[in-house]
């Protein structure tokens, strides 16, 4: 049977499909835990490694977990930290950066560091989340064959001593199945669909609650490899979560949910806003959006001339705090003069957006 809901370890069920917008310091910018509720966002996705280095695994011990710490009472996913550390690896050139033992690098001013797949799960866990990932060694887009193999192989290896330490923590610390968080594989491989389909099958054989669309999803002619995302999800059991790991365009979403995936995350609406680009609904209203129309929405930008004396919504298809309060042409003298206060409405807004996604394909799928 498909997963209907997203069950956190408070006991919350949350309906699926659903978006969880990147709060990769424990924040998201510009907005406070008050703002997200608000736009009606589930859940949020925090950054293991960015949270290890600052504020530290003590820290948030000390607050036992990162939700207390940052007073957000919805669900909360943790990403494993290894594409940050990867990229901060190879960005020195060393070839043996990351090898079957882990991901060697070094921060500035600091000795060379070892981060393993131990080290992933134990930051996870003390963070508390709903859903820990599992390290896994992203495939470079340009990558050949025999170096998308490479980067499988240690995929699966690293997924396995997760596994285990994972379910080591859980058992010394006696977690009931409803306190245990959900633990997720990553399927690497590219766009070589045997080492996806391989991937896939192998991180099945060693049993997790569901798999992650790993590695980079544009292929090299500029489109989303949909392929892919069909691979994982026919060789994958009904009963898992099919989580694509930073895809987050409105249309690519629609498309995945359709095949039958379920949860997502991504930079781009909160990112957007902050460069004065607002998503709005190609709709008079809430009620008469379609998103199976190929152009149902749009990016309204308050740069223009003609939006300064605009006295109407960004949307009418919208009921966030920003549409409901200001005009177009507030918005827009607001990002003129620089101020703060540009930047939390149109997040704001982009938020809710995205929450209105979810809310419109879980009402088609029922």
């Amino acid at each position: 049977m498909n997963p209907k809901y997203f069950k956190t370890i408070s006991g919350s069920k949350i309906p699926l499909p659903v978006f969880f917008p990147d709060a990769t310091r424990a924040v998201l910018k510009a907005l406070d835990s008050t703002d997200i509720l608000n736009t009606h966002t589930p859940g949020i996705l925090v950054n293991t490694f960015h949270l290890s280095q600052s504020p530290g695994n003590s820290v948030i011990k000390n607050f036992k977990g990162v939700r207390n710490f940052m007073n957000w009472p919805k669900a909360i996913i943790s990403d494993s930290g290894g594409f940050q550390v990867m990229s901060l690896a190879k960005s020195d050139g060393s070839k043996k950066a990351v090898t079957d033992e882990g991901v060697r690098f070094k921060l500035h001013g600091q000795k060379k560091i070892l981060f393993t797949p131990k080290d992933s799960i134990d930051t996870q866990m003390i963070l508390k989340t709903d859903m820990v990932v599992v390290l896994d060694d992203f495939t470079p887009p340009n990558a050949n064959y025999e170096e998308a193999k490479q980067t499988v192989d240690r995929t699966i290896l690293w997924a396995k001593q997760c596994k285990d330490h994972f379910q080591k923590i859980v058992n010394q610390k006696k977690l009931s199945p409803e306190k245990t968080p959900y633990l997720l594989g990553v399927v690497q491989g590219g766009a070589y669909p045997d080492l996806r389909e391989y991937c896939t099958k192998k991180l099945v054989e060693i049993g997790f609650d569901g798999l992650g669309y790993g590695g980079w999803p544009i292929s090299q002619n500029g489109q989303f490899d949909y392929q892919s995302g069909e691979i994982i999800k026919k060789n994958t059991p009904d009963n898992y979560l099919l989580y694509g790991l930073g895809i987050g365009k409105p249309h690519e979403i629609v498309q995945m949910v359709k095949s039958g995936w379920h949860i997502f995350d991504c930079v781009l609406p909160t990112r957007d806003a902050r460069h004065k680009r607002l998503y709005v609904y190609n709709s008079p209203n809430i009620d008469n959006i379609d998103i199976h129309q190929s152009d149902f929405y749009s990016y309204y930008v308050p740069d223009k001339e003609k939006h300064y004396r605009d006295s109407s919504p960004v949307s009418t298809a919208c009921d966030c705090l920003l549409c409901q309060n200001y005009s177009r042409s507030y918005l827009a003298h607001l990002f003129r003069i620089g101020d703060s206060t540009a930047g939390r409405l149109a997040t704001i807004h982009n938020l809710r957006f995205y929450s209105i996604l979810m809310e419109k394909l879980s009402s088609t799928l029922k």
